[in-house]
C-alpha cells in the first residue's frame, strides 16, 4: 500500500513539474494591413517580437501573429477597445484621446521620428517647395491625410487645408491627380513609400527642402482590461531591456538610419507647430527621459 501512495505521489509530482514547464504561451495578435504593398509596420511588429523575446526567462513563451482579417487602424482600435479575438496589440500614431479609450506602452516605438515630416508630392513643384521661406507660405499648399489618423487634427489645427482620403493606397493616387499638394510622411516614411512605388507612380517625389515638425511618435496600444495590462507589462518591460542593452537602438538605425541620412534633416528650413493632442505623460517624458527620443542634430 505504501509502495502504490509513494508511486501515485511521483507520477502527480510529474504531472505538476510538466504542467510548470510546458505554461501556455501569451497570445497577441496584431492587425493585418488592408494593403498588400504596406511595410510600413513591418518595423513595429519586428520590434514588438524582440521585446517579447526579451522577457521569455521571466514572462514565459509567446505566440506572436498577424490578425486572420485584414483592417485599418480605425478597425483595429475598435477591435482591441471592444475586447475582439481577432487582434489585441496595434501599434499606432498616439493622441490623448487614444491614450484614453486604450491602454498605452508610453514609450517611443519610432523615437519620435514621425514628428520630423518630409513630403511626397509631384515632381513638377519641387520650385515652389524650395521657395517657401515662412510657415505661412506652407500653409498656401493643401496636404493629404487620413481621417482617423493623428495627424490630420494636429495639421488642421496647425492652420493648414486638410483633404482626407478613404484609404491609404488612395492617397497616393489622389496627389498625384492633383486633389492635394503634398503628403506629410515621417523622414523614413517618405523614402521607403517613394522607392516602393516610383515604378508604378514616376511623377511622385520625395520634396527635398523643408522640414515640418510637431511632438508626435508611435505607440504600442491595447485593451484596458486585466489580461491588457499583463500585456502591456510585459511589453514595456521588454523595451526597457532593449533600451538598456542598446538593442532598442540597433534595431532603430538598422531599419531607420539609412533613410534618415537621405532625408538630410539639418540642411532643410525646418518650420514648427504645435502638437495640442499629445499626452501629459508624453510631453514629461521628452524632458526625463531625452534618450528614448531621435534627436536630428545628435543623428541618434
Amino acid at each position: 500500500m505504501k509502495q502504490v501512495l509513494v508511486g501515485a505521489c511521483v507520477v502527480l509530482a510529474g504531472w505538476l513539474c510538466a504542467g510548470a514547464v510546458i505554461a501556455a504561451p501569451m497570445v497577441l495578435v496584431y492587425p493585418r494591413s488592408e494593403s498588400a504593398a504596406d511595410t510600413q509596420y513591418v518595423y513595429d511588429y519586428e520590434l514588438l517580437r524582440q521585446a517579447l523575446e526579451a522577457t521569455r526567462p521571466t514572462h514565459g513563451p509567446y505566440e506572436l501573429r498577424q490578425s486572420v482579417v485584414a483592417m485599418n487602424q480605425a478597425r483595429a482600435e475598435e477591435e482591441i477597445s471592444s475586447r475582439s479575438v481577432l487582434a489585441n496589440v496595434f501599434s499606432r500614431s498616439t493622441t490623448a484621446e487614444h491614450e484614453a479609450r486604450l491602454l498605452p506602452v508610453r514609450i517611443p516605438i519610432d523615437k519620435g521620428l514621425i514628428s520630423y515630416r518630409v513630403f511626397l508630392i509631384r515632381a513638377d513643384m519641387q520650385p515652389g517647395f524650395a521657395s517657401v521661406e515662412t510657415l505661412d507660405d506652407l500653409r498656401r499648399y493643401s496636404v493629404g491625410s487620413f481621417p482617423t489618423w493623428a495627424d490630420t487634427k494636429i495639421l488642421r489645427e496647425g492652420g493648414f487645408k486638410v483633404v482626407t482620403g478613404d484609404s491609404y493606397e488612395g492617397l497616393f493616387r489622389m496627389l498625384l491627380a492633383k486633389r492635394f499638394d503634398f503628403f506629410s510622411r515621417s523622414a523614413d516614411e517618405a523614402y521607403r513609400e517613394y522607392d516602393e512605388r516610383r515604378a508604378l507612380l514616376p511623377d511622385m517625389a520625395v520634396e527635398e527642402t523643408v522640414l515640418l515638425h510637431f511632438p508626435t511618435t508611435r505607440l504600442f496600444f491595447v485593451q484596458r482590461s486585466e489580461d491588457g495590462e499583463k500585456l502591456a507589462a510585459r511589453i514595456e518591460d521588454g523595451l526597457n531591456r532593449m533600451i538598456k542593452d542598446g538593442s532598442f537602438d540597433a534595431h532603430f538605425l538598422r531599419h531607420k538610419g539609412p533613410l534618415i541620412e537621405r532625408a538630410h534633416l539639418k540642411s532643410r528650413k525646418t518650420f514648427r507647430i504645435e502638437n495640442p493632442f499629445l499626452s501629459a505623460e508624453l510631453q514629461a517624458s521628452r524632458k526625463d527621459r531625452p534618450e528614448i527620443w531621435f534627436d536630428p542634430v545628435k543623428g541618434r
